[in-house]
């Protein structure tokens, strides 16, 4: 290879040198301690980077006055756009809630308080709008970054999705208010039925037999609902509830329908929803006095490949009812929760002579019916 001259050949043995290649006289050129040294640097920061990359967490990195510098793919995804790179500020999200919705200005967010206080942000959540209106609640660990003279150079910020320990917390919630409305609605059950076995029970020998046999008709019901291993008959569900205000009078409970068989998902929520309705007749209707009665009739309707399981709850013989002037868990139950969880639609009518509900709920293909 042949050696250029004057300002070519400075430029020609600093590049050769750059790259440790022997120079035209055979003899290897040393690579100066600065351009290793940035060398060295830029590998580390090439292997920081994709580190970064690779992270599940969503990181990203500012300058010190709070320009974005840096951020990783699940950055990107959890702020759901690609912000600019040195424009955007503080935040890569759309937009900024705190935990109870209130708005949260960019400027004013944990990385921005770290930065402008110069020091580590702790203990603080908050929530990330996207530009699709989806929100998603998060933990942020934003870390003020400095060089070796203890200068502010930037700052670091980790964000960790807490989208599925919210949903977890929700439920814990909703199933601990369910323990206690369950709770009080189980004692006001076991209420009304000692007083209508008192009332029917001639000695106490009987009273104590048919207790008993109603309390335990009450037990079967609770453990029917938590038992989710196999098909339960819709009959079976009605009979758990309703047998233990079978004082044996003539009609009292009445049932009629087919044989349908319901999947442990449909035969948690109508036994919700059967329970609050016994609940109420035994509190407020049918089921509150002697003669009182409940009927309940069901039906399978099948068109094309869709089957329907509509049944009817009528109530009759009890006090004179009127429409609650609150609504209560029950009544949200059926009109709000089963249309959720297994699509089913029911309508609840307050007649002065009883209360009546039809519903209509849709089973799927492999019910057996």
């Amino acid at each position: 290879m042949d050696k250029p001259t004057g300002f070519l050949e400075s430029e020609f043995e600093r590049v050769i040198a750059a790259r440790g290649v022997a120079s035209a006289d055979q003899n290897v050129v040393p690579i100066s301690e600065p351009l290793r040294a940035q060398a060295t640097l830029r590998e580390r920061e090439r292997r920081f980077r994709e580190l970064l990359d690779a992270l599940p967490a969503a990181i990203y990195t500012t300058d010190a006055a709070g320009r974005l510098t840096y951020y990783n793919e699940a950055a990107a995804e959890l702020w759901g756009h690609r912000p600019k790179l040195g424009s955007s500020e503080w935040c890569g999200s759309w937009k900024l809630f705190w935990p109870d919705g209130t708005p949260l200005p960019h400027d004013a967010c944990p990385m921005a308080v770290a930065l402008k206080e110069n020091r580590i942000v702790r203990g603080q959540e908050a929530a990330c709008e996207r530009p699709d209106g989806t929100r998603v609640p998060f933990i942020p660990y934003p870390t003020p970054l400095h060089d070796e003279s203890g200068k502010l150079i930037g700052a670091v910020n980790m964000l960790v999705d807490i989208t599925e320990r919210k949903r977890a917390e929700e439920q814990q919630a909703l199933l601990v208010r369910e323990l206690h409305h369950r709770v009080r609605n189980t004692l006001a059950t076991v209420q009304a039925i000692m007083g209508s076995t008192a009332r029917t029970a001639e000695t106490i020998e009987d009273f104590k037999t048919a207790l008993i046999g109603r309390i335990a008709a009450l037990a079967k019901t609770h453990l029917l609902l938590t038992d989710e291993e196999h098909a339960v008959a819709f009959a079976d569900v009605l009979h758990n509830e309703l047998d233990a205000f079978d004082d044996g009078s003539d009609g009292r409970i009445t049932l009629s329908g087919p044989e349908v068989f319901l999947s442990s998902q449909l035969a948690v929520s109508l036994g919700m929803a059967v329970h609050e309705l016994t609940t109420n007749a035994a509190r407020f209707g049918a089921l509150s006095v002697v003669g009182g009665k409940v009927d309940v009739t069901w039906r399978m309707t099948i068109e094309a490949t869709c089957r329907t399981l509509d049944f009817d709850w009528v109530e009759s013989g009890g006090p004179v009812v009127s429409p609650p002037e609150r609504q209560g868990f029950g009544a949200r139950l059926l009109e709000f929760v089963l249309p959720g969880q297994i699509q089913a639609k029911a309508t609840i009518d307050y007649l002065a002579e009883g209360v009546r509900m039809h519903c209509a709920v849709p089973l799927p293909a492999e019910t057996k019916a």
